[in-house]
């Protein structure tokens, strides 16, 4: 569930000597699993320092700050600590800058060029196109437990009577409200079609992100729920809304956070769970890890030793008594390993490498998800539950995590669930060959025609 798809950034960049040199636009590309993700750098020398605003195309997004950036000599460095994102580049020549992008000790070559033109013809064929036969509003509500606004879109079907109505929820990472991923818009997608079927559908950006305010960095599933609970009473006070058939559809993280609503809100009516988790944090880890690796070609004996070194950190975050002391211990586990045998990124020492660990597995939302079990919640529902995955989804693997959510409503005395797997359907609902992450941004399709079909059949069969 923690994906490196939704990396999203604006940088802020403070340099000294080299401003004439650097400022201009620049762009490059990072290759997630194989999958292109463009990067333009429009770079500006103020009375400041240099300022510097990030536009990802694939995403649809502008407008995140660095938390720390510099030019020096020759070199480029940059940090976003609220996502655990550095960029390590150097100039060579004066149309060139060659770097890597690392986050959660992961890393991609990003090379930037000066007005270097690197637009790509991907064909979505299923994006809808304007005009639509409904109604489309740009609307914000408050979450008034954090205090903060949040931005996105309301489709309403045509007519006057109250439609009833869903909350979409994002996967985990930053994301805008149509969800985007590699040149997909899935969010787009359902609530296009929902609402040519009747249904009205909110969908937001994440707090933090695009429009919508707060610190995304700061936050964990707990606190996103709440911005969702937020988005779900904000329909049920507008007059177009049918406050009696408003439900949750939740994908990846979103849904492990929709059953957190309705466990403690009785007026939701349904909750949709799209890949959602059933299974603890650690162990949904653990497991898309192996199967992600050895679908890449990872030996058997690199993908042992990982799972060791992971299993061993997620135990330091489990027995965690403060974050001081968790980024102490995390600080003294990852230095205690052999350095040696370790994979550095260019242009890192192993001592830094420690430190982005450190940042990611001490991180608010990292913590939370680690020892969250999804079935506290589940077993707490009592309204009905559509819970759909693929057969190849890599990232939240059906059988177990299906199965275990049955098993929790069923505890729960809830009786009105059904879960599908659907054959040959990847963690984004595509039909696939893998199921690897690399697919992804390959195929054409955003989200499997049946599935969609599914899903609005069965609402339809709730609100009724």
């Amino acid at each position: 569930m923690y994906s490196l798809f939704k990396v999203l950034f604006l940088l802020l960049l403070a340099s000294s000597g080299y401003a004439q040199q650097i400022a201009g636009k620049w762009i490059g590309e990072i290759r997630i699993q194989k999958s292109p993700l463009t990067i333009v750098f429009n770079i500006l020398e103020t009375p400041e320092g240099l300022q510097t605003e990030m536009d990802s195309p694939d995403q649809g997004v502008t407008g995140i700050t660095a938390s720390t950036s510099y030019f020096r000599g020759d070199s480029l460095c940059i940090e976003i600590s609220a996502l655990g994102i550095h960029y390590n580049g150097r100039m060579e020549g004066k149309n060139h800058i060659t770097g890597e992008f690392s986050q959660g000790g992961q890393k991609f070559i990003l090379n930037l060029s000066k007005s270097e033109s690197l637009e790509k013809k991907i064909n979505r064929p299923q994006e809808p196109k304007r005009p639509f036969p409904y109604l489309e509003e740009e609307v914000s509500f408050v979450n008034k437990v954090d205090n903060i606004v949040l931005k996105g879109t309301l489709t309403l079907p045509t007519g006057r009577n109250k439609h009833p109505a869903v909350v979409l929820i994002s996967g985990s990472g930053p994301q805008n409200r149509n969800e985007e991923i590699l040149n997909h818009k899935p969010f787009l997608v359902i609530a296009d079609y929902l609402t040519r079927n009747g249904i009205a559908v909110l969908r937001f950006d994440d707090r933090g992100f695009a429009e919508s305010e707060g610190i995304h960095g700061n936050a964990n599933s707990s606190d996103f729920s709440n911005d969702a609970e937020a988005a779900f009473h904000f329909l049920s006070i507008r007059p177009e809304i049918d406050p009696l058939n408003i439900g949750l559809i939740g994908h990846s993280e979103g849904g492990l956070i929709a059953p957190m609503i309705a466990s403690r809100n009785e007026q939701v009516k349904f909750i949709v769970l799209l890949a959602g988790t059933g299974i603890r944090g650690d162990q949904l880890i653990l497991l898309q890890s192996e199967l992600i690796g050895r679908v890449s070609g990872t030996s058997e004996n690199d993908l042992a030793k990982s799972k060791l070194l992971a299993q061993g950190a997620f135990e330091i975050v489990a027995n965690a008594t403060s974050n001081t002391l968790l980024k102490i211990d995390l600080r003294k586990y990852f230095n205690g390993v052999d350095s040696t045998k370790a994979e550095i990124p260019s242009g890192l020492s192993y001592a830094q490498l420690v430190e982005q660990y450190v940042s990611t597995f001490s991180s608010p939302w990292m913590t939370y998800f680690l020892t969250y079990d999804p079935k506290l919640a589940l077993e707490k529902v009592k309204c009905p539950v559509l819970a759909l995955n693929g057969e190849r989804d890599l990232q939240v693997p059906p059988k177990i995590n299906l199965e275990a959510i049955e098993l929790a409503l069923l505890r729960g005395g809830n009786l009105e669930s059904k879960t599908i797997e659907f054959p040959n359907l990847n963690h984004l609902f595509q039909e696939c060959r893998t199921g690897a992450p690399s697919e992804y941004g390959e195929l054409e399709q955003t989200i499997a025609p049946f599935v969609l079909e599914a899903l609005t059949n069965w609402i339809h069969e709730k609100i009724k």
